[in-house]
């Protein structure tokens, strides 16, 4: 079948489906019908709607009106108050939650620690009082810059309960990331970690906080976890004298109890950089009450959460996905998560997978790009566990291929679990287009429908509305967890997100296209388009023809300048163990592309790679593979994975 009979069979939504579990009847959401209805209410009546949700929140003062919509800013439960621990962790001190594990900690060495909410309450009111203590209050920024350990919810939670706006940093940023950040930001305290275990080798963060802060005389305070008390030594590090205090020492000089402090619905939370296309990182910001509600709300009706559930999203804290999907949206819901330090190949391929066993874990929240590697890896190491304990699997950060959705469908999930594929951004704050597991019939590659509360259409480039086909994802109308802006640039807030059509629509930059049954598929950004002969064709779609070939496992697409085409392509390609490179295979690709998508589109050349240039996140950075393919100097490699993977492919691209 040729590539443009199954984007016809795809329009026309005449693909493979798979229908809801037999346990839909007990989900959330039981039915397509009464996910229609209940989306419909959130779109034509969404004061009603969202406000009787909204009663499931803890109120220091109840909200006077749900929505105030100034177009492109929207205010949300205006004149209430409440504080984002206590929706945490205070609400359930009288009952049986209370005492029930919140945190499954593995480190990446073999630690493991439980602990429970009341736990959690008492480190997080400690460490609050600390905090206190060195002078921190409400508005005050706070930046964190911890591994994944315990200690980095404590901190989000105090920061929270205070009324501090915090900004976690992802911990493998570079100390000039750091800085970035932090300047931006205008934080005055950071709270860092002596180290963290990254496959294997020790990273010293604490020195990289100190490069950071070299040239910044803004921050007042360094707060130190230190990440192995029982050994001390194991991190080198040295505290600078008058602004440095380890951990213990702050939450043992205050008060053991820390009253939360009363915040504004629109009060900010948090702040978090994502990347802009200028070069500097914009602050998203988020506020209290509309994102604490639809993190809330959409953890327990996507994932359909039950009360002996044990759920892992394996995203970082860094990154958007950790916020809601692992402290803001799970513990709202007092369920029980495993959080894990470490990668999921050390020390052996197979280390998700021993988790997910010796844990019971029942909902499973991953990255296509983890997917694929573990396609890579090969099936013998899931095999090699029970993963029977598995009854929903979820994938997040980018359009899954429909190759790799099959996959983790019949191999991890043994063909019994559904799959939410879902899409969403830094910006939207939570889960804005996605299957519900006990109402929706899923299609590989597809996020189906809008989530309640958003009203998503495609568009042309005119802005006129498209019923079916292929254009550009926009939004209509306001949800509670949109951002509130970007931070300290209300014009680049406006820029960026709502100049598009006039103003009216939100644009997240994401191309889709909509089938004949009316499902979502998201084609990419529409900056990774390239035009070749006069042909626009997403990379997303260049590299899920690549991943259907029976050798491939992953790919990423780029285009070159040519002076005949306009852009040449050149495709990246990662193979499956036991397969070869060699000329013959990288012919054979090329003609594979040729016939899935057109000879337009057949690469110029085909390097094999043994892995792609990747963030901690699993964001396969583009970025730098153009600047291998057109001789530029590399740009920033300090947020890869493994930033060694460019000079080796430097060297190949060269030699090839």
């Amino acid at each position: 079948m040729t590539k443009s009979e199954e984007t016809n069979q795809r329009a026309s939504g005449r693909v493979e489906t798979y229908s809801p579990p037999p346990w839909a009847k007990d989900a959330h959401t039981p039915s397509f019908a009464e996910y229609q209805k209940r989306w419909q209410e959130s779109i034509n009546d969404p004061e009603k709607f969202w406000g009787k949700l909204a009663s499931e929140l803890v109120w220091d003062k109840d909200y006077d009106k749900v929505l105030e919509w100034n177009r492109p800013f929207a205010k949300w439960f205006t004149g209430g108050k409440l504080n984002a621990s206590v929706q945490c962790l205070d609400k359930f001190q009288d009952t049986e939650t209370f005492d029930k594990t919140a945190l499954i900690w593995i480190g990446e060495p073999g630690e493991r620690r439980e602990i429970t909410y009341r736990q959690l309450h008492e480190e997080v009111n400690q460490f609050a009082a600390g905090l206190k203590e060195l002078g921190y209050q409400k508005g005050d920024r706070v930046a964190i810059y911890l591994p994944m350990i315990p200690e980095l919810v404590v901190a989000t939670l105090a920061c929270a309960r205070i009324g501090a706006i915090h900004t976690v940093i992802f911990a493998g940023f570079s100390a000039d990331s750091i800085r970035d950040r932090v300047e931006d930001s205008g934080a005055t305290l950071v709270i860092t970690s002596d180290g963290a275990w990254r496959r294997g080798s020790k990273i010293l963060l604490k020195n990289i906080v100190d490069d950071a802060l070299g040239q910044i005389d803004s921050v007042k305070n360094v707060v130190v976890v230190q990440r192995n008390t029982e050994n001390l030594e194991e991190f080198t590090h040295s505290m600078t004298p008058d602004r440095d205090t380890y951990y213990t020492k702050v939450i043992s000089t205050g008060p053991a109890t820390c009253e939360p402090e009363s915040m504004d619905s629109e009060d900010p939370l948090f702040i978090l950089y994502t990347s802009g296309t200028t070069g500097k990182p914009k602050g998203i910001y988020h506020t209290h009450a509309g994102y604490l509600l639809g993190t809330m709300i959409s953890t327990r009706e996507v994932f359909d959460l039950k009360s002996n559930d044990v759920f892992w999203c394996t995203a970082d804290v860094g990154w958007i996905t950790g916020h809601s999907y692992i402290i803001y949206g799970p513990m709202q819901n007092g369920v029980t998560q495993v959080m894990y330090e470490g990668a999921p190949n050390f020390p052996n391929p197979d280390r998700f997978w021993e988790i997910v066993a010796a844990e019971k874990v029942s909902i499973f929240y991953t990255a296509p790009t983890a997917i694929r590697a573990f396609m890579k890896w090969g099936d013998n190491w899931p095999q090699k566990h029970d993963l029977s304990s598995l009854r929903l699997l979820g994938t997040v950060g980018e359009p899954i291929n429909p190759e790799a959705w099959r996959w983790y469908h019949k191999t991890i999930g043994a063909e019994r679990c559904p799959i939410v594929d879902t899409w969403w951004q830094t910006e939207t704050g939570t889960i804005s287009l996605t299957p519900l597991p006990g109402a929706t019939t899923t299609k590989p590659g597809s996020a189906t429908f809008p989530f309640y509360g958003i009203d998503a259409v495609i568009l042309d480039e005119a802005g006129e509305e498209l019923q079916t086909g292929q254009g550009l994802l926009a939004i209509r109308k306001p949800w509670p967890a949109m951002m509130r802006g970007i931070w300290g640039d209300e014009q680049r807030y406006r820029d960026t997100y709502w100049s598009k059509w006039g103003g009216k629509y939100y644009f997240p930059g994401d191309g889709a296209f909509r089938d004949d049954d009316g499902y979502f598929w998201i084609v990419g950004r529409v900056d990774d388009v390239v035009n070749t002969s006069g042909h626009r064709i997403g990379t997303a779609e260049l590299e899920s023809a690549f991943v259907e070939h029976e050798t491939v496992t992953e790919a990423a697409v780029i285009g070159i300048p040519h002076e005949i085409k306009g852009e040449g392509l050149v495709g990246f390609v990662t193979l499956r163990d036991g397969n070869e490179p060699s000329e013959e295979l990288a012919v054979e690709l090329r003609a594979w592309i040729g016939e899935k998508i057109g000879s337009f589109a057949k690469p110029e050349r085909v390097i094999f790679a043994a892995d792609l240039p990747k963030t901690r996140s699993g964001k396969i950075m583009r970025r730098l593979l153009r600047d291998v393919a057109t001789g530029k100097a590399l740009g920033d490699v300090t947020t890869l994975a493994d930033p060694g993977v460019m000079n080796e492919l430097r060297e190949q691209y060269q030699d090839d």
